[in-house]
């Protein structure tokens, strides 16, 4: 079979009608796949879900999340290299924040985006084992990339709970999956169960105690001393969110669609979520900020894996963080990069979208206007010379309404009607 390049752009998508990012972005070489292929949009989880990324990539990989999704916990834990006591210990995705440590009044959820991973690292070290009041209780925290950390928690002899609230307030919890509030506290908030069991009353007590004991260590950390004195934000507080105490129960993706998969990973969500689908996995160093210094590598990645995989799957940070920034300019700007220090030069050298069937897509849209994910279908583009194009010309999202793919009403139906169109039949 021809392989398929699966090219995600995190964040890109914005929302019709409205500025638009991908719109702006003087991409010529995506807006010839749109042109040679068919296009859509994709509700990435589904209608009037603005979905996180580990629940979203989990669904356009091919898997329900309302079925599969565990929290965003373990897959974190699991990529950034921690083991976890699946059904006893509770892992939680965390940010370092920065807050007013009188009112746990949240100042900047993300330290100004300017925490490096070299002192996320120090700050993690000093909560790391944290003595808690419950007897036999403990604590791991481990940074990730710049302000994003991993924290489980465990008491021996004892099962904790997946069933608690998120302290981070950006962050509505719907059973499991998290969804961006619309209008969040300003406020550090305490864990609360979920359900009325001891497990989760235990868990969401040890929650609260950890955060408040975090503020107080990091607050008067030399890391922060050292900001404040630089004129910097101090990170001292850490926000939870996406409890989790077992890994998706999926079978691996190669055995559900009978192909080989290989991803291309820059985060410890992608990189754990190919992990526990048993992807070929190219990790490539963190994002640096700098996409003319990232993508090089990103690109050698995917002709590696082109090599020895069917399917590869390619998620690039670039444009998200601009969209939850509110800068424009730099999303538009992420855009024209990876069109054309990625799209570019695989087009002219690899056969993208002609020889190289190719899947264009977002996890989720991050408008500017909004500042976090939306609930907006993304733009959708599948080319490949075996496929009759449809009239679209354009990669955004009012161009793509008007596609042949039409509209995807749920993620996890994206790749199998992806695959029918290069004439596959997923095995499962």
């Amino acid at each position: 079979m021809a392989k398929l390049l699966y090219l995600v752009l995190d964040g890109a998508a914005g929302t019709a009608g409205r500025e638009s990012a991908l719109k702006a972005a003087r991409k010529p070489s995506i807006d010839s796949l749109a042109a040679r292929g068919v296009c859509g949009l994709t509700y990435t989880i589904s209608k009037g879900v603005a979905p996180e990324s580990d629940a979203a990539v989990l669904s356009i990989l091919g898997y329900d999340p309302h079925r599969y999704y565990t929290g965003r916990g373990p897959i974190e834990a699991i990529g950034a290299g921690l083991s976890l006591k699946e059904g006893e210990e509770v892992a939680f995705r965390a940010n370092f924040a920065t807050v007013d440590p009188q009112s746990l009044k949240i100042i900047d959820r993300r330290v100004g985006r300017d925490l490096s991973t070299e002192e996320a690292r120090e700050l993690a070290k000093a909560l790391d084992g944290m003595k808690l009041s419950v007897e036999g209780s403990y604590v791991r925290v481990k940074a990730t990339v710049g302000h994003r950390a991993v924290v489980v928690m465990g008491i021996e002899g004892l099962r904790l709970s997946d069933k608690v609230d998120n302290t981070d307030p950006a962050y509505d919890r719907i059973d499991l999956i998290s969804v961006a509030a619309m209008r969040p506290s300003q406020y550090l908030k305490r864990c609360t169960p979920m359900e009325d069991s001891p497990e989760a009353r235990l868990t969401a007590s040890l929650a609260n105690e950890f955060s408040l004991k975090a503020v107080s260590i990091l607050d008067k950390h030399p890391v922060n001393e050292k900001r404040r004195k630089e004129g910097r934000l101090p990170a001292n507080a850490i926000l939870l969110r996406d409890a989790g105490i077992r890994l998706p129960p999926v079978e691996p993706i190669s055995e559900k669609f009978g192909l080989r998969f290989g991803a291309v990973a820059e985060m410890p969500v992608e990189i754990g979520i190919s992990r526990i689908l048993k992807m070929s996995v190219e990790e490539v160093p963190p994002p640096s900020g700098d996409l003319r210094k990232d993508l090089p590598s990103r690109l050698e990645a995917a002709r590696k894996l082109l090599r020895r995989a069917d399917v590869v799957y390619v998620h690039l940070k670039g444009p998200d963080e601009p969209g939850h920034d509110g800068d424009f300019e730099a999303k538009v700007r992420a855009i024209e990069l990876i069109d054309e220090l990625f799209v570019k030069p695989m087009i002219e050298e690899d056969g993208l979208g002609t020889d190289l069937p190719t899947l264009v897509t977002s996890d989720h849209a991050t408008p500017c206007w909004a500042r976090a994910h939306t609930d907006d279908p993304v733009p959708t583009c599948m080319a490949y010379r075996a496929i009759e194009p449809d009239s679209v010309q354009s990669f955004d999202e009012e161009s793509c309404m008007r596609g042949k793919l039409g509209i995807i009403e749920r993620g996890h139906y994206l790749l199998p009607r992806v695959l029918e169109l290069l004439g596959i039949s997923p095995q499962a």
